[in-house]
């Protein structure tokens, strides 16, 4: 049922991603023009699985069409990871006209990731006609095993109460501070998964 992504499916899975995600603050914030915030969002989270596939490891669940339903992309924070390769060049060009925000996206990001040893879930997203059906957290549990084998933490950056809430389910806690907010003050929640 879940599998490890193949190479030429990647911009499927920033597709999957970006439609998932549509609906929440921080992709309003970033694009904030409706027209344009699937397609900027689906190369942006696109450049992002590229690098987890080199440097972590990105998973996915097929739907019964023949596209994909769920996937979880993870990156490998124990080891040394660079930065993606071109990414100023690429981000400011899938950007655009909204690169200021993209920058501020990084900014708080790198500000508050923690520097502890550990894999981070970046990316956990269900096809929306799926959702309530219990694949993100197949996907999770199916890192976590992997992570509680090799003695490892997890975290993340959660972008709603709602999915607060699933976290808490599968053993994250809020982290100190828990709250980091874009400029516009949309939250994101700091959560850790204890060895």
């Amino acid at each position: 049922m879940i599998r490890s992504a193949r190479q030429d499916e990647i911009p499927a899975v920033g597709a999957l991603i970006s439609h998932a995600f549509d609906d929440l603050a921080a992709n309003n914030y970033l694009v904030p023009v409706p027209a344009d915030r699937e397609r900027v969002m689906a190369d942006f989270f696109t450049l992002y699985t590229e690098h987890a596939y080199a440097y972590g490891r990105v998973d996915v669940i097929d739907h019964a069409d023949g596209g994909l339903a769920a996937a979880a992309v993870w990156f490998d924070r124990v080891n040394e990871m660079p930065e993606p390769p071109r990414y100023t060049e690429r981000l400011t060009e899938l950007a655009g006209e909204h690169l200021e925000r993209f920058h501020a996206l990084d900014e708080v990001f790198d500000k508050n990731h923690p520097h502890e040893e550990h894999w981070h879930l970046a990316f956990l997203a269900v096809r929306p006609s799926e959702q309530s059906r219990g694949l993100g957290g197949a996907l999770m549990r199916h890192t976590h095993e992997q992570l509680v084998a090799e003695g490892v933490a997890a975290y993340l950056e959660a972008t709603n109460a709602n999915n607060v809430r699933l976290y808490q389910r599968h053993g994250y806690t809020p982290m100190t501070p828990f709250e980091i907010y874009l400029p516009d003050g949309t939250p994101f929640y700091r959560m850790w998964r204890a060895v």
